[in-house]
């Protein structure tokens, strides 16, 4: 039984030491278009990409946070505005996309941009206010994803779709968690009908290690002096060490074939 026991596990340990082992080559070829790129995840992830040597393609609401990223990157690195509330803005997002990568496609899209408020028991909001969230979070998305998803079918590339613990349990009021139960469905139909597209779905767990995306993403663009309002305040000081951690999460999924 033991010996059953210890060929199972290393069985798994040499499964996962050949996966970690892999790598992908070529990555100045490759392009990468990250939305909510001014700050927060996709600002980190931006950089950590173009560290590896990928062309990154990052997607920022203000040319404050565009010009924020440049700074702190490589000449590789390209900005472009991008309001994912807007179809024109998509429109013209795709357009400058198609114009950089070329017959390559693209390689991997991260759909990060999104929003936290309003927040509150769901009976003290408007239709406006789930309207407003659920524009960003779910519909800007799935509109971002639609128009690039040929474009990443043609570099048989990824699909990652920022999610939330927030889309397992329903903890809040408002419609950050319809937002983010949207994002697990949508991204499961992008799975059934090929594999082409192959799609990483990000979704943190329950866990303040584990889950960034709830214990320190700035959602509704807070800061220190007005964090005690939210039950997740203790977290917040550990929030550049667990972007940093989410960054090299995303940059693994995105690099695995």
């Amino acid at each position: 039984m033991w010996l059953y026991l210890v060929a199972l596990l290393a069985l798994y340990l040499l499964r996962r030491w050949h996966r970690e082992r892999q790598t992908v080559g070529n990555l100045p070829d490759k392009h990468v278009f990250i939305t909510g790129c001014d700050s927060g995840f996709g600002h980190l992830l931006a950089k950590q990409l173009d560290g590896r040597g990928l062309r990154v393609l990052a997607a920022c609401l203000t040319e404050q946070g565009a010009e924020r990223l440049r700074e702190a990157t490589s000449g590789r690195l390209q900005t472009v505005i991008l309001d994912v509330t807007r179809s024109d803005s998509i429109a013209a997002a795709t357009a400058w996309v198609k114009g950089q990568v070329g017959d390559r496609g693209l390689w991997g899209l991260v759909n990060n941009a999104g929003i936290g408020t309003p927040t509150a028991p769901s009976e003290w909001l408007s239709k406006a206010d789930f309207v407003r969230v659920l524009e960003v979070n779910l519909v800007g998305l799935i509109e971002v994803t639609l128009s690039l998803l040929p474009l990443v079918r043609r570099a048989r590339g990824r699909v990652i779709n920022m999610a939330s613990v927030m889309g397992r349990v329903a903890a809040l009021g408002g419609g950050y968690c319809p937002a983010k139960y949207g994002v697990e469905a949508f991204s499961d139909s992008l799975r059934y009908p090929d594999a082409s597209p192959a799609l990483c779905f990000l979704s943190p767990r329950l866990s303040p290690a584990a889950s960034p995306a709830l214990f320190a993403w700035p959602l509704c663009g807070m800061n220190q002096s007005s964090a005690p309002r939210f039950a997740y305040v203790c977290c917040i000081q550990r929030r550049e060490l667990l972007c940093s951690r989410a960054a090299a999460a995303m940059e693994r999924a995105a690099l695995s074939r």
